[in-house]
């Protein structure tokens, strides 16, 4: 775009700079910048340390290649040329420091580029594996998809760059060759994105089935509709710098001699680029507005406590002196099921229904057996990996199960892959999350199972 008006880089400027400002609000709104460390997490390995920073380094590239374009071009300014016109001046007539930049810039765009096709086929490996997957407990990084990923990572990461280093001598040329490979690639990545979302409602009626919790539900049916935006706004990115390059490697231009079809093309192209970096940005780092207030609750609750602890001393010292101090008589086992108005606050409260209650307060004056609830012995349970639910006595109905408990019984006698209910993130993945091992604590230890 060396040829184009400081108009169209100074849209490339804006757009960038938004796109910068949002990259910074949204990560500290996600966890206070903690995703940046290297090790954050249970599963922050080389997987999502080398996707994080992959992604998060091309955002300031695409900064300084707008930023640093738009100053040369207001700097150099306008021309006047007998068969032309008016029109910017041409990288030829620039001085010698501007013209030592174009190599520079170009490598940090292409980079960026690179960096980004990187993080998109990953996506698309990501979906295809999570989609074909079913109850077939494979590992991500031993699949065929992961290898994949690799293999065309490597490539992309070295192609882009050599196409911009060979062709530098010109830079007219070096830009449409740098377009022209750039758009095949994410072209490419973008039309195989689309047979993923198309299959994606039946996939997500075949979770429904299967009783798949409805949080993952929910989740997942998020990152389809992001997902099919940010094709949509892939598409505007790519289809108008494909028309600038394929145009501007034929010996005679059509598109690109026109300053309205140039700006228009080019402009539009900093607004899809942009946005469809945005909601990469969202899908890769999805916030909880719920657990972030959750969060803040317990923050402000725990700095409250240590401002005020002779406070918390003193209702202490008050609750232990209020407290009713414990019967030392026991109780026999036919109270449980014998009853008056006198032994009614003897009875615990867990096991008391509210039948019970009533008859109690109805019939104070009565001296005849009340029949208690028939006892339900409940047996422990896990919940997660060192965590049990010890068993207890019921009443005749029993109590419900949490929903982390819910959750990870329906993860236990679900066919569908561990991944899909533990999916948060692309990035965010489990490494051999179905070789985990489950503890079992009981009172004489803990035994692998």
């Amino acid at each position: 775009m060396s040829h184009t008006t400081s108009a169209t880089y100074l849209v490339w400027s804006i757009m960038s700079c938004l796109l910068g400002v949002f990259l910074v609000f949204h990560l500290w709104k996600f966890d206070r910048f903690k995703c940046l460390k290297w090790s954050n997490g249970p599963y922050s390995g080389a997987f999502k340390r080398l996707m994080t920073y992959t992604y998060l380094l091309s955002v300031p590239c695409i900064m300084v290649y707008s930023i640093g374009f738009a100053v040369i071009k207001y700097e150099e300014g306008l021309t006047v040329l007998p068969e032309y016109g008016i029109m910017p001046k041409p990288w030829q007539l620039w001085s010698q420091t501007h013209k030592s930049a174009i190599f520079p810039l170009y490598l940090l765009f292409t980079i960026a580029w690179a960096l980004e096709m990187v993080t998109h086929l990953e996506e698309l490996c990501f979906w295809l594996f999570l989609v074909n997957s079913g109850s077939v407990q494979q590992d991500w990084f031993r699949s065929l998809y992961f290898k994949t990923w690799v293999g065309g990572s490597i490539i992309a990461v070295i192609y882009m760059p050599l196409v911009t280093i060979f062709t530098r001598s010109d830079p007219i040329r070096c830009e449409a060759f740098t377009f022209l490979a750039g758009s095949l690639g994410s072209l490419s990545l973008t039309l195989w994105f689309v047979p993923i979302l198309w299959t994606f409602p039946s996939f997500l009626k075949n979770l429904k089935k299967a009783s798949v919790d409805m949080r993952t539900i929910v989740r997942l049916t998020t990152f389809h509709e992001l997902n099919c935006l940010r094709i949509g706004f892939r598409l505007i990115f790519v289809v108008p710098l494909l028309i600038l390059a394929v145009d501007g490697i034929r010996p005679h231009q059509h598109v690109n001699d026109k300053m309205f079809w140039t700006e228009f093309l080019a402009s539009i192209s900093a607004i899809g680029c942009v946005i469809s970096s945005g909601i990469t940005l969202v899908i890769f780092f999805p916030r909880s507005v719920e657990t972030e207030l959750q969060s803040r609750n317990a923050t402000r609750e725990k700095s409250q406590s240590r401002s005020r602890p002779h406070l918390r001393r003193e209702s202490d010292a008050s609750e232990r002196d209020s407290a009713p101090s414990p019967s030392p008589q026991k109780q026999p086992a036919s109270a449980l099921y014998s009853h008056t108005a006198s032994d009614a606050r003897e009875y615990p409260p867990s096991l008391v229904g509210e039948g019970d209650i009533l008859l109690k307060e109805r019939g104070a004056g009565l001296d005849g057996p009340v029949q208690g609830p028939t006892p339900v012995f409940s047996p422990n349970r896990r919940v997660a990996p060192g965590i049990v639910i010890q068993g207890t006595v019921a009443g005749s109905a029993p109590a419900g199960l949490t929903e982390r408990a819910l959750r990870a019984h329906d993860q236990r006698m679900s066919n569908v892959h561990p991944f899909v209910h533990n999916f948060t993130s692309p990035i965010d993945l489990m490494n051999g999350a179905q070789q985990t091992q489950w503890y079992v604590k009981r009172e004489y230890g803990a035994r692998a199972v």
